[in-house]
């Protein structure tokens, strides 16, 4: 099973190798997760690892998560996350804690998250389009699109044409970035470039 932590996205700084050289870094509070479910192929059908992160009070969690969370052996958590692998050995069980010790400087990973979400956004910056004139008197054409439609065979617009609509606030995944420190004391893994999602968002650091 490969390292997997769920973690909280603190902001960016930057930090000085070795060499003099300066390398921009997300900084991510990863951990501690603990196991609250392992399911296998005989139980469930497949082999799986469900972690949470993050403690809340007994009281934000209804009776059906309660009683949940008391079977795992660990106390109510605000995100869980279900990790499927293939081993047949399952090497976590029920109460187990997964920190940045799972995480070395050098490691390559992929970090996932949502995307800040920027509501409806037109062409010009969701798509990158340069925009109408600037001449002739023209007025409200600067940041439209232009013509979407077709003649009047076939009297309609295609699917998949870029248009002005809801930008951001989907999930996406960023491979083969690289730990360059590990904090263990405060829990925080310093990874070289940006990764996806704003502030405090949830993000999924795995171990390729």
């Amino acid at each position: 099973m490969s390292a997997v932590l769920l973690g909280k996205k603190l902001g960016m700084t930057s930090i000085f190798d070795d060499a003099g050289e300066q390398i921009p870094c997300t900084v991510i509070e990863a951990g501690p997760c603990s196991v609250v479910q392992v399911k296998t192929k005989e139980n469930d059908g497949y082999n799986a690892v469900q972690i949470g992160f993050e403690d809340i009070p007994a009281r934000k969690v209804n009776k059906p998560l309660k009683g949940h969370f008391e079977k795992g052996k660990t106390k109510p958590k605000r995100h869980l996350e279900e990790i499927r692998f293939e081993d047949d050995e399952i090497d976590k069980k029920l109460g187990d804690t997964i920190d940045v010790s799972e995480f070395a400087p050098g490691d390559i990973v992929s970090v996932a998250g949502l995307t800040k979400g920027k509501g409806f956004q037109g062409v010009v910056k969701r798509h990158g389009f340069g925009g109408g004139v600037r001449s002739h008197g023209q007025s409200d054409r600067e940041r439209a699109p232009g013509s979407v439609g077709q003649s009047s065979y076939p009297s309609r617009v295609f699917k998949g044409i870029r248009m002005g609509g809801r930008m951001g606030g989907k999930k996406t995944t960023v491979r083969n970035l690289r730990v360059v420190k590990i904090i263990p004391e405060t829990n925080l893994i310093l990874i070289k470039g940006a990764v996806p999602g704003s502030i405090n968002g949830l993000v999924k650091i795995t171990k390729l």
